[in-house]
């Protein structure tokens, strides 16, 4: 309820459940026809609250955090999250692979943003003198630049939207499930420390 609305009828309140997903055992399955050798685990009241306050946070948050980095640098949060890494690498470099794991994207996704940012002269391509399979992207000094001016504008909205309404235990918290929730892009079959071969 947002305060405009009446208490729903049991009719409503069912078919609110029912849009989400969240109905109960031998009702759902019967309305939907499916029949499974295995019982669905429906939502309990915590479990549903837990679903729903990670999933707005999913669909949420990044475009909070990106709105003011768009507005005054003309960045993407993704964007930012590249050339910020790129900036704390040793000799500003990164080989593709590792770089696309720490800024949680695709490779595919890393490819076209760091075209991007190679048109704006932040980024530069090259093989990896260790091991001509792979290729680096490194930040040039207008890229490093870029990171310098848009980097306070991020830790304000990081600590505005996210950090200052949470004490210690939450952020602690907040780590843990994060780390045990952990996901990774379909493409990485392993953790790319060592990089990727030259499909970037």
């Amino acid at each position: 309820m947002n305060g405009t609305e009446g208490p729903m009828s049991d009719a409503d309140e069912h078919e609110h459940e029912h849009e989400h997903g969240y109905e109960t055992g031998r009702e759902a399955g019967q309305e939907t026809g499916h029949e499974s050798s295995e019982e669905l685990r429906w939502l309990d009241e915590q479990e549903k609250a837990a679903w729903t306050g990670l999933i707005s946070l999913v669909l949420l948050l990044p475009g909070k955090l990106e709105s003011p980095l768009r507005q005054e640098h003309g960045l993407t949060l993704f964007e930012y999250l590249v050339l910020s890494h790129l900036s704390e690498a040793p000799e500003r470099r990164l080989r593709m692979g590792e770089l696309a794991f720490l800024a949680s994207g695709s490779l595919s996704r890393l490819s076209n943003v760091v075209k991007r940012c190679e048109q704006r002269g932040w980024i530069v391509r090259r093989p990896d003198p260790a091991d001509g399979r792979y290729t680096l992207a490194e930040l040039t000094g207008a890229g490093f630049d870029i990171v310098r001016l848009a980097a306070p504008t991020h830790l304000r909205a990081v600590r505005s939207i996210v950090l200052d309404s949470l004490d210690t235990t939450d952020q602690k918290a907040l780590a843990r499930v994060a780390e045990r929730l952990r996901i990774v892009p379909d493409d990485f079959s392993r953790q790319p420390s060592r990089g990727t071969p030259r499909d970037e």
